[in-house]
């Protein structure tokens, strides 16, 4: 239902929401019909409690998010701002009787700058789309999070995503360089900079990125480019363990080799990708490793890996004859996530990062916990990153089977912690790792992000009951 002002109830406390936000926003841009607005309610996350939406608001100016906000401080509302929704940890769930703020219909590309090598973007625009509109000027936008074809920058820049070519080209947090944000109280705030160095005060622009919605809305980005690399190519090596494979990504990363994409899938993963593709990846592997280059000479760089690759012990290392034959494999990899939720119905995607050093462990240490509860978890990981996502496959209809996947969970990050790792790499804390923060980081660590929590949102409005 799209409800007009003069419709909107008054006689409680959301008919005079429902009023107040009409008074500064169109019609169309306020949801209300509960089928609609129970949409909004989640992100892809399981385990994660989600509230009913008093109202969302699908804003397309910098200025309707201000209203919303000066709104939702004067009337004491939650906001809970959202992009796509694609999230793993429950970041953009929407709290009890909140105001949820989708940003999606601010989709537009300001502005492609060759010279200073940046585009200006709202929050609503789509990785691929910005990839490919900055493409035809020569430009590459590295950041690709395996959901890249339907998640948004702003998304993004709230989850500080990842992606599969952060091993040469780093995660979003080192691509934005600036930011226009609706502060709780609606001020409109500028951080950052559109030159290539600036070090004037603290850097704010930084503090929101991974920030997950909870300190001000993101309404603008002033994102950082790349000159377009050569097409990669790519090759696949199959291994006999998971050890021998994680050996190859330290003899690779030891020899000062830089990858443009390092990626690794374990024998229940390529099973589950064949299951889903028929892509007819080999299933005898107990751990297949995608390696690729961008080079002047990537046939060069890939030999060079092949032969490291068989010094730990690959039984079979084929090389992509094409760039095709390259993004075939890139695809393969890109459905990894898909075909584990397709195994039983449901998955638990944990986002381990330990160092690269400790790869080999974690992937046995998952193994382990994988026979303890007798479930299947699949692993595939951003190897040249050491960034694991361990995938719990299980029937959500099971109540023991839930029981199993959540205690599973837990072990795993448990697992990284231990190996001197983090609780998460790019897909953010959310509400899934709440508690798993405060171990983390500490309680001075935890008063102290508090602190700045409180600096920028002395009401708690924003996104309230994530982080902490």
């Amino acid at each position: 239902m799209i409800m007009s002002r003069s419709e909107a109830p008054h006689d409680d406390m959301t008919g005079n929401l429902l009023d107040r936000l009409l008074a500064g926003l169109p019609a169309e841009a306020v949801l209300t019909d509960p089928d609609v607005t129970g949409s909004y309610a989640h992100d892809m996350a399981g385990f994660c409690p989600a509230g009913n939406p008093a109202v969302v608001v699908l804003p397309r100016t910098a200025e309707e998010v201000q209203h919303v906000m000066r709104t939702a401080t004067a009337l004491r509302v939650p906001v809970v701002p959202q992009g796509a929704r694609t999230g793993l940890s429950g970041g953009a769930n929407a709290t009890e009787g909140c105001i949820v703020l989708s940003l999606t219909r601010m989709d537009r590309i300001v502005e492609i700058n060759p010279v200073d090598r940046i585009a200006v973007v709202e929050p609503g625009v789509v990785n691929a789309a910005l990839s490919r509109a900055v493409g035809e000027h020569g430009l590459y936008y590295p950041p690709d999070p395996s959901s890249w074809e339907t998640c948004t920058i702003g998304g993004n820049i709230g989850t500080a995503s990842g992606g599969l070519c952060c091993v040469k080209y780093g995660v979003t947090a080192e691509y934005v360089l600036g930011l226009d944000v609706v502060l709780a109280d609606g001020r409109l705030m500028s951080t950052g900079r559109r030159t290539a160095k600036g070090v004037a005060g603290y850097d704010l622009t930084r503090l929101f990125v991974g920030s997950e919605g909870s300190l001000g809305v993101v309404v603008r980005a002033i994102l950082a480019l790349k000159p377009r690399p050569p097409r990669q190519l790519a090759l696949a090596a199959e291994f006999p363990s998971g050890a021998a494979a994680c050996d190859a990504v330290c003899r690779i990363m030891a020899g000062g080799h830089v990858p443009s994409l390092l990626e690794l899938m374990d024998r229940t993963t390529v099973g589950a990708v064949n299951e889903l593709t028929r892509m007819g990846l080999p299933e005898t592997t107990e751990a297949l490793l995608l390696a690729a280059f961008d080079t002047p000479d990537p046939a060069a760089d890939l030999a060079a890996v092949g032969a490291l690759c068989e010094a730990a012990g690959a039984t079979q290392v084929v090389p992509a004859e094409d760039v095709a034959e390259s993004e075939l494999l890139l695809q393969a990899r890109r459905s990894a996530l898909v075909a584990l939720d397709a195994v039983k119905g449901t998955t638990m995607i944990d986002d381990v990062c330990v160092p690269r050093s400790r790869l080999g462990e974690m992937l046995e240490g998952v193994e382990r916990i994988a026979e303890k509860h007798g479930l299947t978890i699949g692993v595939v990981a951003h190897a040249g990153d050491g960034n694991t996502h361990p995938t719990v496959c299980f029937d959500a209809a099971d109540p023991d089977e839930r029981r199993r996947a959540r205690e599973s969970f837990d072990e795993i990050m448990g697992l990284g912690l231990e190996l001197g790792g983090t609780i998460t790499g790019e897909h953010g804390v959310g509400v899934l790792k709440k508690e798993w923060l405060a171990r983390e980081i500490g309680p001075v660590g935890v008063e102290m992000q508090r602190a700045v929590k409180a600096a920028f949102d002395p009401l708690g409005i924003l996104n309230p009951g994530k982080l902490f």
